[in-house]
């Protein structure tokens, strides 16, 4: 297998394609950016539609071999990434600060899960179990068998680029799939390339991961080669809720089924009964961990009314003393947008709602990209804020009579992909749950929180289908009744 041993800080990145690292077809290249300083880290291959198919092509050639890989090789290569990765942390700790203005500390959190994500995929090797299946029918031997289902095409986004890639790749390719991952153009070296130098040295065959970055503008080119390309037989897709939608509609065209992780309007309600100090911290790490670019991260601050006072005024102070500045140094609590447009979104959906009569409790200032930590009360119902995500360190805070008023404020959302509820009851806490639209809840807990096991995605439009463990599997393996007859029966001609 060819090897590149090159970071995201040499000159320039190609495509991997086969085993074999190359040019884009057309020979275009992108600029990777530092979202906080601005320097150009290194160029890419700007990979097409072109480039996309010939991935497809040798992840289909590589599919059979793959395929019958025993459990224990397939195994130990995810054992082996693991290390591989922890041994690279250093280094990737920083790449994912210049490429996509990650703090330490949510890189490091990072780093912390991804080698647990391998090695939980490692043991996924032996768990597609087959079963025996009653039938009415004598001298019928019946099987439920699970097999892996082909070409998988994962859309991976930037935000939290080393765990959301990692996943896209891992489960299927350990059940047994190949692999296209079309990395974001804002992150494609700490959320693709990376993988296939990583896989490369852990010894993956040639053309079972291939890995196909772009330039900004071109995306929607290769999703349309995963969506009509009849060689791919699943897509999975993590990001947008609008995008989502689209990739869904283009794969039902083609028959094809979807693992689509989208946004989120996460709502956190903070009952009478709550610890107010650790409400506030709560709320605080859930709203602005990595500026609140998460699909998870807390939106709506739901507060019963007779806390909401001290709470609101705690929670402001906290706000307002969150550093922000360059990601590289280890205190940063707030870190860049990932590019202008981001920070034009969250600048007007702030302003839009202040002026329709938000009032400001902390933060709506700014330096360059970094947008300071912000807190708004009062946010009108009809403004953008209030009814979409926004993807950046802004959250709203909005005072409720009791607590069934706060469960139908939390579900008063298009989304439901997660949530959690502070109190002092956690049976109360329990029994709201079950009453929220949401496919996570976490009772006295914020709603930034996974683990590489659990069955992780949304409802609504927040998307369909499960990552994670054992659910990652249904998705990515297919179910095949076999029998066996044991001598003959008759047939009526």
């Amino acid at each position: 297998m060819a090897t590149q041993t090159a970071s995201a800080a040499q000159t320039h990145q190609q495509l991997f394609i086969g085993g074999a690292w190359g040019e884009a077809a057309s020979g275009a290249r992108f600029n990777d950016q530092n979202p906080f300083t601005g320097e150009v880290i290194g160029t890419v291959a700007a990979g097409t539609r072109e480039d996309a198919r010939r991935a497809v092509e040798a992840a289909a050639s590589a599919f059979s071999a793959w395929s019958r890989t025993p459990p224990a090789v397939r195994q130990r290569i995810f054992l082996d990434a693991a290390t591989i990765l922890e041994r690279r942390r250093d280094e990737v700790v920083g790449l994912l600060a210049r490429e996509t203005g990650c703090t330490f500390g949510f890189a490091m959190f990072q780093m912390g899960f991804v080698p647990g994500l391998f090695r939980q995929a490692a043991g996924l090797a032996y768990a597609p179990l087959g079963q025996v299946l009653p039938s009415d029918n004598p001298g019928t031997f019946a099987m439920g068998i699970r097999r892996p289902v082909g070409v998988v095409a994962a859309i991976a986004p930037w935000n939290a680029a080393l765990i959301l890639s990692a996943r896209s790749i891992a489960a299927p390719l350990v059940a047994g799939n190949t692999v296209v991952l079309k990395p974001s153009q804002d992150s494609p070296f700490v959320g693709g390339l990376l993988w296939a130098q990583i896989f490369a040295e852990a010894g993956l065959p040639d053309g079972v991961l291939n890995v196909v970055t772009h330039a900004a503008g071109d995306g929607s080119t290769i999703g349309d080669e995963f969506a009509e390309n009849p060689k791919v037989r699943r897509i999975n897709f993590t990001g947008s809720s609008s995008t989502g939608r689209r990739i869904a509609e283009a794969a039902g065209r083609n028959l094809k089924r979807v693992v689509l992780e989208l946004g989120g309007h996460n709502p956190l309600l903070v009952l009478r009964d709550a610890d107010i100090d650790y409400a506030v911290n709560a709320a605080a790490f859930g709203a602005y961990l990595h500026q609140g670019q998460i699909c998870m991260s807390t939106r709506r601050i739901i507060v019963e009314a007779p806390i909401a006072e001290e709470f609101s005024t705690r929670l402001a102070a906290k706000v307002a003393g969150l550093k922000m500045g360059d990601p590289l140094e280890m205190d940063t609590i707030i870190g860049p947008l990932i590019n202008q447009a981001a920070f034009d979104v969250v600048s007007s959906r702030v302003s839009d709602a202040v002026k329709g009569g938000a009032r400001l409790l902390a933060g709506g200032t700014w330096n360059g990209l970094v947008y300071a930590a912000t807190l708004l009360a009062d946010v009108p119902e009809s403004s953008d804020l209030a009814r979409h995500e926004t993807f950046g360190p802004v959250a709203a805070l909005e005072v409720v009579a009791n607590e069934d008023d706060g469960v139908v404020r939390a579900n008063a959302s298009a989304y439901g992909l997660s949530a959690g509820i502070i109190t002092g009851d956690p049976d109360k806490g329990l029994a709201l749950a079950d009453r929220i639209e949401a496919g996570i809840i976490h009772v006295n807990d914020q709603t930034v929180a996974d683990e590489p096991q659990m069955p992780f995605g949304g409802v609504k439009d927040s998307g369909w289908g499960r990552f994670g463990g054992s659910a990652a599997l249904d998705e990515f393996t297919e179910l095949k009744w076999v029998t066996v007859q044991s001598g003959s029966h008759p047939f009526p001609f």
